[in-house]
This record gives C-alpha cells, sequence and structure tokens, in this order.
C-alpha cells in the first residue's frame, strides 16, 4: 500500500478582505454575522478546494466564535487554511481580523471550523493527501484536532437521533 502525497497547511492558505458597507450591516451598524458566515465558507471552501483538488461540499461547521463585532467602515481580513484531514474529509479553520481603517487598529473578531468533504466525479468520496503543519498556529491547531474530530462525530449522532425525533409536519 502506497503512502498517501502531502500537503502543506500553507498550501491551502486563503486570503479575503473587503471593506464593510452599510449594506453589510445590522441594526447595531455592525457585519451581518451571516454575511460573514458566507464569507468563512467561502474562502474555507477554497482551501478545501486547494488541498483536495476536486469538488468539495461542507460537510459541518463546527462552530463560529464572534469574538468582537466588526464595524461600518472597518476592513475583515479572513484567513483560512486545511489544518487536519482524515481519509476523504478536511479540517479549515477560518480566522478573521478586522482592522479600524482610520487608527490602524487590528483585533481577532472571530474564528471557526469548517469540515468539508472531497468528492470523485461520480459524487462518491475520495481520498485527501496528507496534511503537514509547519507554523506555531498551525501545529496547535493540529494537535488538538483529535479532540475535535471526536467532538464533532459525537455532535453529528447526537444530531441524527434528533433529526429522528423532530416532527416535519407542516403546522399551518
Amino acid at each position: 500500500m502506497s503512502e498517501r502525497p502531502k500537503k502543506y497547511c500553507r498550501e491551502t492558505r486563503v486570503i479575503k478582505t473587503s471593506r464593510v458597507f452599510p449594506f453589510d450591516t445590522n441594526n447595531h451598524n455592525t457585519l451581518f454575522g451571516g454575511k460573514l458566515m458566507s464569507y468563512m465558507d467561502d474562502v474555507a471552501s477554497i482551501s478545501a478546494s486547494r488541498h483536495a483538488r476536486c469538488d468539495v461540499v461542507t460537510a459541518s461547521t463546527d462552530s463560529v466564535d464572534f469574538l468582537k463585532p466588526i464595524n461600518l467602515d472597518d476592513s475583515v481580513c479572513l484567513q483560512s487554511y486545511v489544518t487536519w484531514v482524515g481519509r476523504s474529509s478536511m479540517e479549515v479553520f477560518v480566522k478573521v481580523v478586522a482592522e479600524n481603517l482610520m487608527t490602524g487598529e487590528r483585533y481577532l473578531a472571530a474564528t471557526s471550523f469548517l469540515t468539508f468533504v472531497a468528492l470523485d466525479s461520480n459524487g462518491n468520496l475520495t481520498e485527501v493527501p496528507d496534511i503537514i503543519p509547519e507554523t506555531e498556529e498551525e501545529i496547535r491547531l493540529h494537535k488538538n484536532a483529535v479532540q475535535r474530530t471526536k467532538e464533532r462525530k459525537q455532535r453529528r449522532k447526537d444530531s441524527q437521533a434528533l433529526a429522528e425525533a423532530l416532527n416535519i409536519h407542516v403546522p399551518w
């Protein structure tokens, strides 16, 4: 049996910077959370695609931790990269750094872990390369990924059990 090919986390890195405009904000004049989540899924999917070099789909969003609000007229910079892989799955980390464009102050505004699966041309799961972390941040996230994977699998079981118990009849 041959060893899987390997890629470095840096090969999957994606950076997207946007300005926060009035139409991007909620009633508090901060970036609408759903807009930020859309940006996160976008950059994470590109990281997963760069790693797998095939079709990928979002399997889960483990969490989105909104740490600080992002204000109108700030810039928002999203950075994503693959942190861990299974056979056909990839964990992608996204961090969001906001910048006040008048003062230059930057702060960590949000983080998220998303899981993607790789699909072949027939829509079946397909194996992905292994991942090699290099930086201190990449190594830390890679090291803790096994625990997150266990938690993700348990949450999926719990979600499936809940789904089986839910009523889907139209209430109106």
